[in-house]
Formats: C-alpha cells, structure tokens, sequence
C-alpha cells in the first residue's frame, strides 16, 4: 500500500508541478478542472447517481466551466460569489454536522448533488484565480490545508483524548484541531518572513493579511484552519452516507480527488473572499 502510495503522489506531482508553475494559467486551469470534473462524478456517485449518469454528471461540470472560462469568467473578481461561498460552507457546518448523517440523508438526492456541484465549480474558479494571483500565493493557500492537517494529525497522536466528531471522524480529536491551529500559525510565521526575505511581487495570503495588523492575521487563521476541519468533516459525513470508505479508487493508494482536496475546498473560497475584502 506504501509502495502504491508513493508512486501514485510521484505520478501526480510530475504532471502537476509543471502546470502550476507554468507562466501561463491555461495548463494549470486545464488540468485542474480535469481534477475537479474527476470531483464531480465521484460526488454524483456518493449521491445516489448510477455509473452512467454520475459519468454524465462529471462530463457537464467540465463543460459548464468551460463555457464560464470561455465567456471570460475567471477575468473578474467576483466578490460576491465568494461570500455567497462562504456563507454556503458557514450553513453546512453549523446545519449538518449538528444533524449529522440522517439530517443529510433527510434531503432528496437533487438538492445534494446540486450544492455539491456548484461548491465543486467555485472550488475550481478559486484556486485558478489564486493561480492567477501568483505561484507563492497559491502555494500559500495549499500549505495552509497541508499544514493543519499533518500538524493535526501529529498533536491529535500525541495528545489526544476529547472526540472532535466521534460519529463521522473518530480519529479527529480537539486537541489536534488545536495543533492544527498552532501549525497553521507557524506556517503564517515562515510564509511572512519568506515574502520579506525574497521581496516577491505577489506575496502570500498570509503576508497580505499580516500587512493589515497582526489580529487580522490570527482571526483568519482561526477562520481557514476551523474551516480546513469543516470541508474534511462534511466529506466524512457525506460518505457515510453513501456507505463509502473512499470516495472513489481513482487515484491508487489514496481513494479518489475527494479525499485528497476536500479540506481545500472551502478554504479556496474563504481565502479568496479574504483577499478580495483587502483589496477593497
């Protein structure tokens, strides 16, 4: 299982890493929304969808988002698209996971699988215009999901003992959510002194929030930390749903694209609309 680990994370990165650091956004926005189509079918499948129509279902979010890149759509700002996001994400954690896996079963299968989609979209708008936004930006957002969640893993191993989710997540305890805190906070500390020491011209999320005042900086990092946490949770509670352990076996060693980003796909948007408030 290492072993297919390894080579699978080998495999990705050797067609990832030169799309994202390609000067250009189209290589990068390509292959993302080939991942996010991937998304979209397994979360179609997660929701009662069959394998054809669930197949369907991956091929229509890649073409909608085609048209919304063709018709110009990753050229604005959209302010509005990350609030309403935001508030979106806001709603499903405070609404699921207090009702938990039957309070989601109790919604028909079309209202699921249209929310999931459209967050899916955004999730892709999100991390093309953070691309766009400049390299260290991006790697800004990515390590702060990776961050909290190895910093969580390791401070919830080692110290343990009070359940975060103990029905969806039993592993998850508050003690490492904390640590996953503390790591993010680390990782703010390093990504300001690396904009500082380099003097890029597009720094990090987090160099933009130091600039307007250290509190700023901590109560967003309470927010993108708190929220990393939600996106993992709410993937949780969705694939027990379907009685699934992995959301798809697409990506060998690692289940499916679902597994591996779903931390990062509310925290795409809230750190977009973040931005977007500075810069106003």
């Amino acid at each position: 299982m290492l072993k297919q680990r390894i080579i699978t994370a080998l495999l990705l990165l050797a067609v990832l890493l030169p799309a994202m650091f390609h000067a250009r956004t189209g290589p990068f926005a390509t292959l993302s929304l080939l991942m996010v189509a991937a998304a979209g079918w397994e979360w179609a499948r997660m929701n009662a969808c069959g394998a054809q129509s669930s197949r369907v279902v991956g091929g229509l979010l890649a073409g909608a988002m085609l048209l919304f890149w063709w018709l110009g759509g990753l050229d604005r700002s959209w302010l509005e698209i990350w609030l309403a996001a935001s508030a979106v994400w806001l709603l499903l954690a405070v609404v699921m996971l207090r009702r938990g896996v039957q309070g989601w079963q109790a919604w028909s299968a079309t209202p699921r699988r249209v929310v999931g989609l459209v967050l899916l979209a955004v999730a892709w708008l999100a991390l093309v215009q953070a691309h766009q936004m400049g390299i260290v930006f991006l790697l800004s957002i990515l390590t702060l999901v990776w961050a909290a969640d190895i910093a969580a893993y390791a401070g919830g191993r080692a110290f343990g003992r009070r359940k975060l989710a103990p029905t969806l997540s039993p592993g998850k305890s508050w003690e490492g959510a904390i640590s996953g805190f503390v790591g993010v906070c680390l990782l703010a500390l390093f990504w300001v002194w690396f904009d500082q020491r380099f003097d890029t011209t597009a720094p990090s999320l987090f160099t933009r929030l130091w600039l307007t005042g250290p509190t700023w900086l901590a109560g967003a990092v309470v927010l993108l930390t708190a929220t990393s946490v939600v996106g993992d949770l709410l993937e949780s509670l969705v694939k027990r749903g379907a009685g699934m352990k992995d959301s798809s076996q697409l990506l060998p060693g690692h289940g499916g694209v679902l597994d591996r980003v779903d931390a990062l796909l509310p925290v795409l948007p809230v750190a977009m609309m973040l931005t977007r408030l500075l810069e106003k």
